[in-house]
């Protein structure tokens, strides 16, 4: 992890222009200059916030992709959700606690960072920003209602379907992604058995079928969804439960 030189000013946040992003206005651009206490950036595999540690920051995922993930004792893990741009870090545990989780860049990322204490000022000054906190509080609890239904009645290849449908779909929402319905993630077999609860073999197995149905194309380092409505009908996933994110 490291301190960006050149922070990107909040009048041309990048963000601004991701079409699952609801733009800020002009006064509240203004206002989260002043805010902004810097940005960081993270090479792959850095850890952002350790599973049990302090912090005293929160962050929006301004570029890259993180993990959101949770360990037990004997070292197994459970990814739990994936982070976009838009995405406001640090807000998933309760602020006086230490944290839940652990937090991981999959990709390279940079991020925004802001005081944690200051939010009761930015509730307090711009109760439209706070409801936006709020919201997104919400929507990542929805998200995880998404990841528990797929882990206890989906089948295997549902998960898989579903899991690659939210990626793609949140990865064209925030400028990660075109069209053509292919996100570059080297996201490998063992994290996706650690998100959908699969062994390594019975992955494996998986990805192959869906690949020969023509459902998903999973490979090391991209993901393709070679027709998006088809997959997504066949996985049950809502594609019209969202619509455009507020972003910090």
């Amino acid at each position: 992890m490291y301190e960006v030189a050149n922070p990107v000013s909040c009048t041309a946040c990048p963000l601004q222009n991701c079409p699952g992003l609801r733009p800020l206005d002009q006064r509240q651009l203004a206002y989260l200059q002043g805010f902004k206490d810097g940005e960081i950036g993270l090479d792959r595999g850095d850890i952002l916030i350790e599973e049990g540690a302090e912090h005293e920051r929160l962050y929006t995922v301004l570029d890259g992709v993180l993990i959101r993930s949770r360990s037990l004792d004997d070292g197994r893990r459970q990814i739990v959700n994936f982070m976009f741009p838009g995405d406001l870090v640090g807000l998933q545990g309760a602020f006086d606690e230490p944290s839940s989780h652990a937090i991981e860049a999959l990709i390279d990322a940079r991020l925004c960072r802001f005081q944690r204490k200051e939010f009761i000022e930015l509730i307090s000054t711009h109760p439209r920003l706070g409801y936006d906190i709020t919201w997104l509080a919400a929507k990542e609890e929805t998200a995880l209602e998404g990841h528990i239904v797929s882990l206890g009645q989906r089948s295997a290849r549902e998960r898989v379907a579903y899991l690659a449908v939210w990626l793609l779909e949140r990865a064209q929402s925030t400028c990660l992604a075109d069209d053509h319905n292919i996100v570059a993630l080297p996201i490998t077999q063992g994290q996706i058995a650690d998100m959908l609860g699969l062994s390594l073999v019975h992955t494996n197995r998986t990805l192959r079928q869906l690949e020969r149905e023509g459902l998903v194309e999973w490979k090391s380092r991209a993901i393709h969804v070679p027709d998006l409505a088809h997959t997504a009908q066949y996985a049950q996933f809502d594609r019209q439960a969202d619509r455009c994110r507020p972003f910090i």
